[in-house]
């Protein structure tokens, strides 16, 4: 680990000698740049942003109790970590001048030539653009962290982080949004569904069979610690979606507005479709899979939101509730992988369903977009079919190799010890739950009496042990 930080730190500093400070642009120069468009990407990066935040609140109600700070821990890493990567270098792969439509090229490495002017055919800064992707850059990795929780090495995760988004992603991002083959072939994602939800779903599956199970999975339940944390996570996911969404247009007109309709009208349905299927199959319908319902018609509403109408996106969030419901409920029961927050059930399945949709779906009656199958063009299913099909290969691929390395290198688990005993103490010597009003107590009677105080009854720390 020492190694690592060491290394990190030397790429950081011969990264200086490669920077350049944006040239100074003249008055006629910025003028290309739209005031409008700028202050709404401003907000629907700060948008975007607060997504990683939301979803480690998401994620973390879910978990159990002793368990809480770390799951919170690999959403925060990610945050941090690919922010900076991608300054340095996944920016430029991303969307660097194409190299035969694979990657692209460095011409941007550590942000050289990525000044106040906009890109070729945008009206934003081209900083402002960069940092918009960027956000995108970092919540995807941090969503496969879902499968990953109560059991694999923070340290693991960390070279994980490194190694999959630029391996992964920035490839994947540059084959369908920086002009690589994938969207000179006519595939259309325009918002995620393919770079982000099919990359991270299909690589939580992988990385969730090399992990293997947690202990005690079939045996011992795992209730969620705190629900209300995870509604409150998924309702500012909700909410970000509409910058992740609408700000996709990169300008702040009609394509947004609709982009944004149709995000709410799909997740709604969405929602409601899990709702009901839910108390028609358990009897009583949940919070937990309500909310749970929402993200996956987010999910899938992700790369059609740009191409298809409000009509439409119904259809999308109905079959996405129906989807995702049968992935979490039946696929992971009947095949025994332990992807502990379902996503590759609402990630992985919602954003294959959002991407062949698009094929479905799509009508050049929005600007920019072309039709598809209902409208004509069968040729256009065809395409989100090899585009997703090609997602799954590499991810899932590129995913497996990346772990299988790092297990051999470092190991991926912890301890049995540390497992039983929480990742929040062992990891990170902390928790996020205690006895409080027992603590206090105890406090104050310190104060009280100078002789220390005996040991808590046994009924105190049996309740104590039971919380975490």
């Amino acid at each position: 680990m020492k190694r690592l930080c060491l290394g990190l730190w030397e790429m950081c500093c011969a990264s200086v000698l490669i920077l350049e400070v944006p040239a100074t642009s003249s008055a006629g120069e910025l003028s290309q740049v739209s005031t409008a468009d700028t202050a709404w990407m401003l907000v629907a990066t700060a948008l975007v942003m607060i997504m990683t935040p939301a979803l480690a609140l998401f994620y973390s109600g879910m978990v159990r109790g002793k368990n809480v700070l770390n799951t919170i821990m690999l959403s925060l890493s990610a945050l941090c970590l690919i922010s900076i990567q991608w300054v340095l270098w996944g920016y430029t792969l991303s969307f660097g001048p194409d190299k035969g439509g694979i990657i692209g090229g460095l011409d941007f490495l550590g942000l050289r030539e990525v000044g106040f002017l906009p890109r070729e055919g945008h009206s934003i800064p081209h900083q402002l653009f960069m940092m918009f992707q960027g956000m995108f850059a970092v919540l995807t990795p941090a969503l496969i962290s879902g499968a990953l929780v109560e059991r694999m090495k923070f340290s693991s995760f960390l070279i994980f982080l490194l190694a999959w988004s630029t391996l992964v992603y920035d490839p994947l991002a540059h084959w369908l949004w920086g002009n690589g083959w994938l969207s000179r072939l006519g595939a259309l994602d325009f918002a995620g569904g393919t770079v982000v939800h099919i990359s991270s779903g299909v690589s939580a599956l992988a990385a969730c069979l090399i992990l293997g199970q947690r202990k005690g999975i079939a045996s011992e339940p795992m209730p969620p610690s705190n629900l209300p944390l995870t509604i409150t996570g998924g309702a500012v996911l909700w909410f970000g979606w509409f910058g992740f969404n609408a700000g996709s247009a990169l300008v702040a007109g009609p394509l947004a507005a609709n982009a944004l309709v149709v995000t709410h009208t799909a997740s709604a349905m969405s929602a409601i479709t899990w709702m009901l299927i839910e108390w028609l199959h358990r009897g009583k319908p949940t919070a937990l899979g309500t909310i749970t319902g929402a993200l996956a018609g987010l999910v899938a509403i992700t790369p059609a939101c740009g191409y298809v109408t409000v009509f439409s996106s119904l259809l999308v969030g109905a079959g996405a509730g129906v989807l995702c419901y049968l992935a979490v409920v039946k696929l992971k029961a009947r095949f025994r992988y332990d992807d502990s927050l379902d996503v590759f059930g609402v990630h992985g399945v919602g954003g294959t369903w959002g991407a062949i949709a698009t094929g479905i779906f799509a009508t050049s009656a929005i600007p920019g977009s072309a039709d598809g199958l209902l409208h004509g063009n069968g040729d256009q299913l065809l395409v989100q079919c090899l585009a997703t099909l090609i997602s799954w290969v590499m991810s899932f691929g590129l995913t497996a190799a990346i772990l299988l390395c790092i297990k051999a290198a470092f190991g991926l688990r912890v301890q049995q010890e540390e497992e039983l005993l929480g990742l929040d103490i062992a990891l990170h010597g902390e928790k996020a739950y205690s006895l409080g009003f027992v603590d206090r107590a105890l406090g104050s009677l310190s104060h009280t009496f100078e002789e220390p105080l005996p040991e808590a009854p046994p009924s105190l720390a049996v309740a104590s042990s039971q919380e975490e």
